[in-house]
């Protein structure tokens, strides 16, 4: 069964696709921040969205194992679509929300702290990053499939 896993082509190529994207947040941050904070190695958000580098490189495996006209490629486009919609639009809505809110409560309660936690800022995703993810996902699956087939 392990076996299995660590020869399958598409899981590799797309755990490899999440992987770069996860690193090359940590480098983006510190050329963007010029600060260096490996948290970014496993953070929600940032750039590239290592979600959509994920299930991209997932359908970009799965296409060239088996073809555009599989059920099973129609399957992973579809999941895609559906995490990529996420990452930009309900989980980028939910990031306004909770700096907003943080605002709010730190403002209101200046002085008089109601709680130490904040809520998350970094959830979602621009639309640039879910594209940046999206490429190095089909790039990086293309690369690991098409170059061992």
């Amino acid at each position: 069964m392990l076996d299995a896993l660590l020869t399958n082509d598409a899981l590799i190529a797309s755990l490899l696709a999440w992987a770069l994207a996860q690193f090359l947040k940590v480098i983006t941050y510190r050329v963007t921040s010029g600060r260096l904070d490996f948290r970014m190695w496993t953070s929600a958000g940032g750039m590239p969205s290592s979600h959509s580098a994920f299930v991209a490189g997932l359908a970009t495996a799965v296409a060239v194992i088996d073809g555009l006209q599989s059920p099973l490629f129609a399957t992973t486009v579809v999941l895609a679509s559906i995490v990529m919609y996420d990452a930009s639009g309900v989980r980028q809505a939910a990031s306004r929300q909770a700096r907003i809110l943080n605002q709010i409560v730190e403002e209101l309660f200046a002085g008089h702290p109601i709680s130490e936690e904040k809520l998350k800022e970094l959830l979602g995703h621009t639309p640039l990053q879910v594209v940046a993810g999206a490429l190095l996902g089909i790039i990086v699956a293309w690369w690991w499939v098409a170059g061992r087939r």
